[in-house]
């Protein structure tokens, strides 16, 4: 997969996910949750919306992202389309609302393939610590014993898809390779059971 593809790719579905799911269902809610879905990812309540790839579920309607805006595609799925900045959160997407989306098909099965390894990898880590897929910076994560765990599809720190611990207070150590404590891309870990090591070492390296 060429970065660029999984980078334009990456960037439409994080504005899919704040202006067409995570805005209306704040809207309706006051929740800017969103939780991983098969092929995806979508709302945690009203409006009932998800990603399957490259197409918006709505219901029993399904829109492709082909040929929208993210205005336009929340037309389709009868919601209106919302940002979160700056009223929720500082951070998330750069993109206005009549941006055309620009997702490629494969790329956007492999970021989503990336989010289910990072789902199943923290439900084992921990069964009972909520997972949540947050629109502002648009990965999955959770918090145990002050230790962030999660899966980003790539950000400015790190452009392709990584997994990440992040301890309120970084101890010291070769282990720690990231400004936020430390990173590995997905590349390098082909399952679940290796997200969880990776996850398990670093709580390891704290508890030392």
């Amino acid at each position: 997969m060429e970065l660029p593809t999984l980078v334009r790719t990456r960037t439409s579905l994080h504005g899919v996910a704040e202006a067409v799911l995570a805005g209306p269902q704040f809207r309706a809610s006051k929740d800017i949750r969103l939780r991983v879905t098969p092929g995806g990812f979508g709302t945690v309540t009203d409006p009932d919306l998800r990603v399957d790839g490259d197409t918006l579920v709505a219901g029993g309607t399904r829109v492709p992202l082909a040929g929208h805006t993210y205005a336009t595609l929340a037309a389709a799925a009868g919601v209106e389309a919302g940002l979160l900045r700056p009223e929720v959160y500082a951070d998330g997407p750069d993109i206005r609302l009549g941006d055309p989306i620009d997702v490629d098909p494969a790329a956007a099965r492999l970021l989503a393939s990336c989010f289910a390894l990072g789902d199943e990898a923290l439900r084992a880590l921990d069964p009972a610590a909520e997972r949540v897929l947050w629109p502002e910076h648009f990965d999955i994560g959770s918090t145990v014993d002050k230790i962030n765990y999660g899966v980003s599809p790539g950000d400015g720190y790190l452009a392709e898809p990584y997994a990440y611990i992040g301890p309120w207070r970084i101890p010291r150590g070769a282990f720690w390779n990231a400004p936020f404590g430390a990173a590995r891309p997905m590349s390098r870990l082909p399952d679940a059971g290796a997200v969880l090591a990776f996850f398990r070492e670093g709580r390891s390296a704290v508890a030392r």
